[in-house]
């Protein structure tokens, strides 16, 4: 059976946004027909008025509903699609125009049920979402998992690009009521289930993550406190990496306590790390102030992601309790 997708787009305030995602559909270099399914989540900017500029030039589907959540929306759009492959994006991604010649092409070519993508920066980006992006993707910040790494086995792919057939989004229902966490929790399931996941390094989104400093600060820190919640459902996803976060913050102050007894080496290995972060964003984004801001981003990241992990850790899986009641706010009902 011949592949036929169908883009599943949650927005919440955000018409600019879709303004400028379906600017990049526009830009698509495919011929072959697929559809559009936007799905505004109790919004009070809706993007109607957006959306019906691009319906003569797309094939769009329209659905407004109470808000629910992004999870909950993305079921309800792959519930209205017609296609058998669906393939989810955040509303504040960018295309590039080879993106769906180049999944298509994958997925003859291999055939995953469900694929996740890298995310890049775009040239248009601020240098704060370009220092972001960098932290996010980097090798040397998060091991490239969510960058452009080739050897990615049992890859979990990120809702913000991410694609799964029509008959495994049946056979599990679809995301979960956590949020953050409800991607790496559908992709768990779908490997408990036989499904097969996987990686397509080309087929990348430009995600511009509407984000400052503080809320940067909150959605890693909600990472933090998430993924100890999905280690207790799923076991065998749980990593020893998850903790590299929490051992830098042990480090950056061992590296300071040490220094005041004349011991500088462990302050000198941080100071090395720190360049190198500088170095290789600041050749990447042909930018030394981005550079200089990715050092910043990095501190962020590792202390709002490895304090909350600890803590969660500790009330979910020392303590026991039960998530819904210890974290609320990660929750939709």
């Amino acid at each position: 059976m011949a592949i036929q997708f169908s883009f599943i787009i949650p927005v919440y305030n955000r018409p600019q946004e879709i303004k400028e995602l379906l600017n990049s559909f526009v830009k698509l270099q495919f011929d072959k027909p697929y559809e559009i399914i936007i799905i505004e989540d109790g919004s009070s900017e809706k993007s109607d008025k957006i959306i019906q500029e691009f319906t003569d030039r797309l094939k769009i589907h329209y659905f407004f509903k109470s808000n629910s959540g992004p999870g909950d929306s993305r079921n309800y759009g792959m519930q209205k699609a017609n296609g058998n492959y669906f393939i989810i994006l955040d509303s504040d991604c960018l295309l590039p125009s080879h993106y769906l010649s180049e999944v298509e092409q994958s997925l003859n070519k291999n055939y995953l049920d469900c694929f996740g993508g890298p995310d890049a920066a775009h040239d248009s980006f601020t240098p704060l979402q370009k220092a972001i992006n960098y932290v996010m993707t980097s090798f040397l910040t998060t091991g490239g998992i969510r960058g452009k790494r080739k050897s990615v086995q049992q890859f979990e792919p990120r809702s913000f690009n991410m694609g799964i057939s029509k008959k495994a989004f049946e056979s599990t229902g679809g995301f979960g009521k956590i949020h953050p966490g409800e991607d790496p929790d559908l992709s768990q399931r779908l490997l408990k289930s036989g499904f097969k996941t996987g990686f397509i390094e080309n087929a990348y989104v430009y995600h511009k993550r509407r984000i400052s400093w503080s809320t940067f600060y909150k959605q890693v820190r909600k990472f933090g406190l998430v993924r100890p919640i999905l280690t207790k459902w799923h076991p065998t996803s749980a990593r020893i990496s998850f903790w590299f976060p929490f051992l830098f913050v042990l480090f950056t102050f061992a590296a300071i306590l040490l220094l005041f007894l004349e011991v500088y080496f462990f302050i000198g290995l941080l100071i090395l790390y720190l360049t190198m972060v500088m170095v290789d964003s600041s050749v990447k984004n042909k930018s030394v102030y981005i550079g200089f801001i990715s050092v910043l981003a990095v501190f962020i990241q590792f202390f709002g992601y490895g304090l909350a992990f600890v803590k969660s850790t500790f009330f979910i899986r020392v303590l026991n309790q039960k998530p819904e009641k210890c974290y609320p706010k990660l929750f939709f009902k």
